[in-house]
């Protein structure tokens, strides 16, 4: 017997797309890579896949995603940070595509971490883990 074809979905686009109309990340750039002209100090939160692991037995993908966050200082780029962080969790529950959310959790909360490409760059780092069932 044959098993049907497990269709992942793009967990960078679906975080994406939910965070960038989040009313907490008004004015914030959120993509899934830099625009030409990024310096490090505009409003950013940078989304990328960071591995994760397929549960076969029960169908649910588990992505582990880094949100990299940016700011013209520090604490601007930790108040982003935390917006960042609460919108987030209002994923659990949605759709995207053939993908549903199910639960998110914090595998480590924002922290502050010196990007050395962008010398004027203030950032925070975090990660969190998605469950994600096939819709």
């Amino acid at each position: 017997m044959t098993e049907p074809l497990v269709i992942f979905s793009d967990v960078e686009r679906l975080v994406v797309e939910h965070l960038k109309n989040r009313p907490e990340l008004a004015g914030v750039l959120v993509d899934n890579r830099t625009p030409p002209d990024f310096d490090g100090t505009q409003k950013a939160v940078l989304i990328s896949r960071a591995g994760g692991v397929w549960v076969e037995d029960i169908h649910l993908d588990q992505p582990l995603v880094d949100l990299e966050v940016y700011g013209p200082d520090k604490p601007t780029a930790h108040t982003v940070a935390t917006a960042a962080r609460t919108a987030l969790f209002t994923v659990r529950g949605t759709t995207f595509g053939t993908a549903c959310v199910t639960d998110v959790s914090e595998v480590d909360g924002p922290r502050w971490l010196p990007d050395y490409l962008h010398a004027a760059a203030s950032r925070y780092v975090s990660t969190a883990l998605l469950s994600i069932r096939p819709a």
